[in-house]
């Protein structure tokens, strides 16, 4: 854990697949929202973000991704491999879940809930919530990838989605772009932002604390 953060980084193995470790972000307060993602690794250390932004207190909870680039976008998407897709997402939603609550105490309704991902995580993050609306309220999707795409037909209800892409990686614009399109067609509620930058360039950090306060609001 940095010491320039006041919450607390909780590190833990699971039972899914050897012990595919979780890492949470537990805020100095009682959380107002927790948001879930993938790429576990990245995204639970941007709690120092959250803090410094001044953004409502919000748990992360990061399960982590494969090394192996091909099984990790087999994992987060669902037009690959249906039945590898379908265990971990049976681990994202249901044991992480359950985890969280008998760990940390930390039950949110939907509309405080969200799931994150950046690139292969966001296409997972997309198929999360619309998957799972009831349990996922928001959406925040940084540069998806280009695997997993709209659906002919949207399912209802659907997320609020929080869409963010650089303007110098055109294929991840590109694919925020189209989801937004999408989206919007169908009813939902959408930001769709473009920054300066490439692929995996800090605006991904950046705009997180932007993302909780439009979902989860102010104090």
């Amino acid at each position: 854990m940095s010491s320039s953060i006041k919450g607390e980084v909780v590190t833990e193995p699971s039972g899914y697949d050897g012990g595919r470790r979780v890492s949470v972000y537990v805020p100095p307060v009682p959380p107002e929202g927790v948001v879930f993602a993938g790429d576990g690794q990245l995204i639970s250390q941007w709690g120092g973000v959250l803090e410094a932004a001044g953004a409502p207190p919000t748990m992360i909870v990061g399960s982590y991704r494969l090394d192996d680039e091909m099984a990790r976008l087999h994992e987060y998407s669902p037009v690959f491999d249906e039945q590898r897709f379908a265990a971990h997402e049976k681990f994202f939603v249901e044991d992480v879940r359950e985890w969280v609550r008998s760990r940390f105490g930390v039950t949110l309704p939907a509309e405080r809930t969200a799931v994150c991902g950046v690139s292969a995580s966001g296409e997972l993050a997309l198929a999360m919530g619309l998957r799972h609306p009831d349990l996922y309220g928001a959406v925040f999707c940084a540069s998806p990838g280009g695997g997993y795409r709209p659906p002919d037909e949207m399912p209802d209800p659907l997320p609020r989605t929080y869409l963010v892409a650089g303007t110098l990686e055109p294929f991840f614009l590109e694919n925020a772009n189209r989801w937004a399109v999408a989206l919007r067609d169908a009813g939902a509620d959408v930001v769709m932002t473009e920054r300066v930058g490439s692929h995996g360039d800090p605006f991904w950090s950046e705009e997180f604390p932007l993302m909780v306060a439009w979902a989860f609001g102010r104090s």
